[in-house]
């Protein structure tokens, strides 16, 4: 009977000390993957430092359940409880990667289709199957039938059609675009560029070539006359800027590294400490 009563406490404690060393590994494993992700935000931030419009993405994480091995206000007597409880932590996740739609700084080039919002807002495309996509992207140009599009050669919406024999186009800043003509004093009104607005512009969907589409989490587009109902103007002659920081970025990228070093070192020491238990006998 001693033998055994000494052997199964034993027993007992290798058991424990094993599963406490498999959950330090999953946790490390979590921190590391949380801090991965990180990275690879950070790393498409700087990619695209000098994307016309770009919005950098910033990594959000969130810690995992806890295993309750004592739980606090448990009682310890008949007249007392326990006044701290003890709580495992799992580690952590990435519950997002969240848009910064801060304004980037502009950027004067003279060419008359090159527009800027300056403050809330984005310019409407028309794809060919007749959806709409919206950007921060003002870099238009005209295509060989006279109408604004982007590079890709997608319409600026709602549609505008440069006649030919123009001689200057104005667009001001509420978006109305205005050609002259040769001996002409007035010039002819085309029409005016909407400023669309959503009423949370971090839900909208990235698609590439610098277009968002609307999602449930967005809202749907608002339609504004630029400067009126919280839209930004219209600048011609500039592009916005891309909003990362590069020296916040680098600062960002050494942190995460680090991060995911000392979660490596916590994995290495947890797997040492279960050779050790495994090697009791």
């Amino acid at each position: 009977m001693k033998i055994i009563y000494f052997i199964l406490p034993l027993g007992l404690w290798v058991m424990n000390d094993a599963s406490s060393m498999i959950r330090a590994l999953n946790t490390a494993a979590n921190g590391m993957a949380s801090q991965e992700t990180e990275v690879n935000t950070i790393s498409n931030n700087i990619a695209n430092l000098n994307t016309n419009g770009f919005k950098k993405g910033r990594a959000e994480t969130e810690d995992l359940l806890y295993q309750t091995i004592e739980e606090a206000g448990g009682r310890t007597s008949a007249d007392t409880v326990k006044n701290v409880g003890v709580q495992i932590g799992t580690g952590s996740r990435v519950s997002a990667v969240k848009r910064n739609f801060s304004q980037g700084d502009p950027k004067m080039t003279n060419n008359p289709f090159d527009l800027m919002i300056n403050g809330s807002g984005f310019f409407a495309i028309t794809l060919p199957n007749g959806q709409l996509r919206y950007t921060r992207d003002g870099a238009f140009s005209v295509n060989s039938n006279g109408i604004i599009v982007n590079r890709n050669g997608y319409p600026l919406a709602p549609g505008f059609n440069i006649p030919p024999g123009t001689k200057s186009v104005n667009i001001t800043d509420d978006g109305t675009v205005e050609v002259f003509f040769t001996n002409q004093v007035e010039p002819q009104n085309l029409g005016q560029i909407p400023v669309f607005t959503f009423i949370n512009p971090p839900g909208l969907q990235g698609e590439g070539g610098n277009l968002y589409r609307p999602s449930t989490a967005s809202g749907a587009p608002i339609q504004n006359i630029a400067g009126q109902s919280n839209a930004g103007n219209i600048q011609q002659g500039a592009l916005e800027s891309s909003n990362v920081n590069i020296m916040v970025e680098m600062t960002d990228l050494i942190r995460a590294q680090r991060a995911y070093e000392m979660n490596s070192k916590v994995m290495g020491v947890a797997d040492k400490m279960l050779q050790t238990v495994n090697s009791l006998k």
